[in-house]
């Protein structure tokens, strides 16, 4: 039973799993009381960088984790740090099974606190086809292990300028090409707003490939209902689409992280 009322079933109608990133709201709790809170509330649980986490508190919690970053370091397009992705990779394999995390997340480039370690604004064919075996070799690891890779979008406009190859459009594409049933997409409608909108259309276009989706609002990247977002119809599209896979909250709260919660959850159950 779920401190809201409810089974975790209840929480998570109509067939999709709904995820809250516990790195973003209940900033002042400690992490193994944000994922116990999320939890209680009938969520699963998306978590960042977990080298920085004691994963025994973790699991601890009988928390249902989602997914967490897959790599440390190294970027996917550059063939002079690829091989830093695979290896850190293979490396976070082990916290990932502990935690029962069947995604792992990696992105278009390496980020150091959110932000691109080497900036470049144009794409080139060595990105791409760098990228490509990158993920092929990626996809490889997933299937030894039982893990899948999920490569995430980003917005360049707002929040992470000088990522090549970031935009939904882009890793989708990769994702298409490399074609491994353990490489998918990590789908943020966030991002995918602010640098491209069309999202249903997206959803439509990504469907076969989509591994989760992630939402926030836009303005302001807080909760559904926050910005110009329409979730609800969001929510609508994914109903007629057929999709029965995970919709995680990867959003700052507005201002209390239990009504963006709740607010998440209308959203996507109403």
């Amino acid at each position: 039973m779920s401190a809201q009322g409810g089974t975790v079933a209840d929480q998570n109608a109509g067939g999709i799993r709904l995820a809250v990133c516990a790195e973003m709201v209940y900033l002042d709790l400690p992490i193994e009381e944000r994922v116990r809170r999320i939890a209680e509330a009938g969520f699963d649980v998306e978590l960042w960088d977990t080298r920085r986490h004691d994963i025994g508190k973790l699991t601890a919690t009988g928390a249902t984790f989602s997914s967490m970053t897959g790599y440390c370091a190294g970027s996917l397009i550059d063939p002079d740090s690829s091989a830093d992705v695979l290896r850190t990779a293979a490396e976070l394999i082990p916290t990932a099974l502990e935690l029962g995390a069947g995604r792992m997340v990696v992105h278009p480039s390496e980020l150091i606190d959110g932000q691109a370690a080497r900036p470049a604004y144009r794409a080139t064919g060595t990105m791409w086809v760098t990228g490509l075996r990158t993920l092929e070799k990626l996809g490889e690891l997933g299937a030894k292990h039982g893990v899948v890779f999920a490569l995430e979008n980003l917005n360049t406009v707002v929040d992470h300028p000088g990522i090549p190859l970031a935009r939904a459009k882009d890793t989708l594409a990769l994702v298409e090409a490399v074609d491994h049933p353990n490489v998918k997409l990590m789908l943020d409608l966030y991002h995918a707003q602010i640098g491209e909108g069309n999202l249903i259309e997206l959803l439509r276009h990504a469907l076969p490939h989509i591994g989760e989706i992630q939402v926030a609002d836009v303005p302001g990247r807080c909760e559904p209902g926050t910005g110009e977002i329409n979730y609800p119809a969001i929510a609508r599209a994914l109903a007629d689409l057929g999709y029965r896979g995970t919709v995680g909250l990867e959003a700052w709260a507005e201002s209390d992280s239990g009504l963006a919660l709740k607010r998440f959850r209308e959203a996507f159950t109403a």
